[in-house]
């Protein structure tokens, strides 16, 4: 099959990703396969996803040089929005994050995936994948609470989580994968995500989500009452590092005003321009920058290092 994607190349790629849409049989990858620090990716591969258009998934990056620490991103479609080419005007921060960093002393592996919540990046396999992958002294920045908010058990992506950072949870016949799961809080995945990469002796980073372009008052809307605030009590209780990512971006849009802010989006409220992802890694350079530590300052680069340091506050 791998064979086959080579053949057709991009186009035919797309033709069979729209064929591959109406079938429902698929295998569940085994990350136990997932070789750690390998250079080239792994071809696509079917499974069944929470998410129906995702039936051949496409490879996410790797780090390139394995003697190197790695910088993973993990999130959804603001971090890392389609195959990271700019498609239809939409760019995640995560790929202008990399000019911000010395490739010659950090990797940064972007693996972060449209469509998905804190619960289905779990679920369809691509954290056991990741895993597999850290090693000590490697760091790990998590960005999700976009998609969390949706149903649990709808029949379009079924990607919801409970809200809260709490204990509760639900049972549920997943009406995509056709498997009986049990949904926790959104607090409950992040949480998980942190202790994971603790126990591979690397160092996560919680975010919490980027603003969308929602205005009110003059100011754009935060969401300290729900992810944002939720990221943070997760990254408090945990005692893992906090990018108050929300909160430093939003004060830049509120200083430029509404209608500078515009051309930053390529959609009406979520996803990124070129221009708005590159303020946004901008921005998440500074909050970096202004954790406790510095503990990635010796790895940025002199666009990098240029960056002031903001926490937000």
């Amino acid at each position: 099959m791998k064979r086959f994607f080579a053949i057709l190349g991009i186009a035919g790629l797309s033709m069979v990703c729209t064929m591959a849409k109406a079938q429902s049989a698929g295998t569940q990858p085994d990350s136990k396969a997932v070789q750690p620090n390998d250079s080239q990716p792994a071809g696509p591969t079917t499974l069944h996803t929470t998410d129906p258009g995702a039936a051949v998934r496409p490879p996410l990056p790797m780090a390139k040089n394995s003697s190197l620490p790695t910088l993973y991103l993990v999130g959804d479609s603001t971090v890392r929005n389609g195959r990271a080419d700019g498609a239809g005007g939409q760019w995640g921060w995560g790929e202008p994050l990399v000019d911000y960093f010395d490739a010659s002393k950090i990797n940064v592996a972007n693996r972060a995936i449209g469509g998905r919540s804190s619960r289905t990046y779990i679920t369809e396999g691509r954290w056991d994948e990741l895993v597999v992958m850290l090693k000590p002294g490697d760091f790990v920045v998590f960005q999700f609470g976009h998609n969390d908010s949706g149903p649990l058990d709808d029949t379009s992506r079924a990607r919801g989580t409970l809200p809260g950072v709490g204990e509760e949870s639900k049972e549920i016949d997943n009406p995509i994968t056709k498997k009986h799961e049990v949904v926790h809080t959104y607090g409950w995945y992040m949480k998980k995500y942190v202790a994971d990469t603790l126990a591979k002796g690397a160092i996560p980073i919680v975010c919490s989500p980027i603003p969308r372009k929602v205005w009110a008052e003059g100011k754009v809307v935060r969401n300290v009452d729900n992810y944002g605030g939720w990221a943070r009590q997760v990254a408090d209780s945990e005692h893992a590092a906090f990018v108050d990512l929300n909160e430093i971006i939003a004060r830049r849009y509120d200083a430029l005003g509404e209608a500078q802010v515009d051309p930053l989006f390529a959609d009406p409220h979520t996803h990124t321009s070129l221009a708005g992802a590159e303020l946004n890694a901008e921005c998440v350079v500074a909050g970096l920058k202004a954790l406790k530590g510095n503990p990635l300052g010796t790895y940025l680069s002199a666009k990098g290092a240029a960056v002031a340091p903001d926490s937000g506050h």
